[in-house]
């Protein structure tokens, strides 16, 4: 196996055209995360200067076998698009197997850390140290089949919506929800909630790293009929309620911007856009809506499929890999002790620093 590695931009037609063939052959590698059109979008948001977005190809016997975006930075590689990267993997022909410390050394780094990286990939799973689960809605025989499923596994969510529904339509009058939307002043008003959330919790504010916002307005502008960003809103009394700005894939929409307004709270308008969303997907390309990480109710209610992920890194020998291997040693010996909170301080810190290094 050979590793080439190239700038999303230099990638040529037939490789794009080759890499989503393998994607739509595979419907667990249908993350628009995972499509060569979202390199190709960070880079352009991280403007002119080179931040390290690549293009990992394989090859063997001198034909492409398959690809992964990661970002390079001097001693170290992480997903490409990180913080906001919510899957990693290779995109590659089935049976191809690699080791995927080639991948370190053809980017002339110590280590490649991932946070998000499919389970089922094999040549990553001896370099996991953790794992988690997305939580998706698979919806290939529509919302009345799948919401008709969600009941008969004894899940009530959909019942509370409607109810939720009900009592919203009696006390504000209709709802009006908006796939696709074109307004650039939900837009904007959805980022500002954004930020006030990460205000008010003490959160990094990712957006004021500049690119990420420059990523958010492109893909929001996009017209490419198999990526890009897609804008949902519900508005209560003429007013904007819930907002929603999800990456959207060939059969798949990821949720990823979500947030709301206050004074609608008592409705849960934000998961009502959810409920809209899903009956909207009905008649479209999309049969998934990938709830992302994160063990909320919501998701855990919502969702009839999990999509286990691995945290972890692949090291050669190297100061980087060492030191990383130091932080799990840390991490795993803190969460094994039965010290409530305290015990995951390790794990959260490590996160924190991964975020201000993928933002920088």
């Amino acid at each position: 196996m050979e590793i080439d590695i190239l700038l999303p931009q230099l990638m040529p037609a037939d490789m794009v055209a080759h890499w989503r063939a393998l994607q739509a052959a595979d419907i667990t590698l249908d993350s628009p995360f995972l499509a060569p059109e979202w390199p190709q979008a960070v880079e352009r948001a991280q403007g002119p200067a080179d931040r390290g977005a690549r293009v990992a190809v394989l090859y063997d016997e001198g034909r492409a076998k398959g690809y992964m975006a990661l970002r390079r930075t001097p001693f170290t590689a992480m997903a490409c698009g990180a913080p906001l990267c919510d899957y990693q993997g290779a995109v590659t022909e089935p049976g191809v197997t690699f080791d995927p410390r080639l991948v370190a050394r053809a980017l002339g780094v110590g280590r490649f850390d991932f946070s998000h990286m499919l389970a089922c990939q094999a040549p990553f799973q001896p370099f996991a140290r953790g794992g988690d689960i997305s939580w998706v809605v698979d919806a290939p025989e529509g919302y009345e089949a799948y919401a008709a499923g969600r009941k008969a596994a004894g899940v009530g969510i959909i019942k509370d919506l409607d109810k939720k529904r009900r009592k919203a339509e009696r006390e504000v009058g209709p709802l009006t929800f908006q796939a696709h939307s074109r307004s650039t002043t939900d837009f904007e008003q959805l980022f500002d909630w954004k930020r006030a959330q990460y205000r008010a919790t003490n959160q990094t504010d990712i957006f004021a790293a500049g690119w990420p916002m420059a990523l958010m307005r492109e893909l929001f502008a996009s017209r490419q009929p198999e990526f890009g960003g897609v804008l949902f809103t519900l508005h209560m009394q003429g007013k904007l309620a819930a907002a929603h700005f999800h990456l959207r894939g060939t059969h798949t929409i990821h949720a990823w911007m979500i947030a709301h307004d206050d004074a609608f709270e008592r409705y849960s308008p934000g998961l009502l856009l959810f409920q809209d969303i899903l009956r909207w997907m009905d008649g479209s390309p999309y049969r998934r809506l990938d709830l992302g990480q994160g063990d909320y109710r919501f998701k855990r209610e919502l969702s009839n499929v999990q999509q286990p992920l691995n945290h972890g890194f692949v090291g050669v020998p190297s100061a980087a890999a060492l030191v990383r291997g130091a932080e799990y040693t840390v991490r795993q010996a803190a969460e094994a002790l039965p010290l409530g909170r305290v015990s995951a301080l390790p794990g959260k810190a490590m996160r924190r620093l991964d975020l201000l290094r993928g933002l920088r």
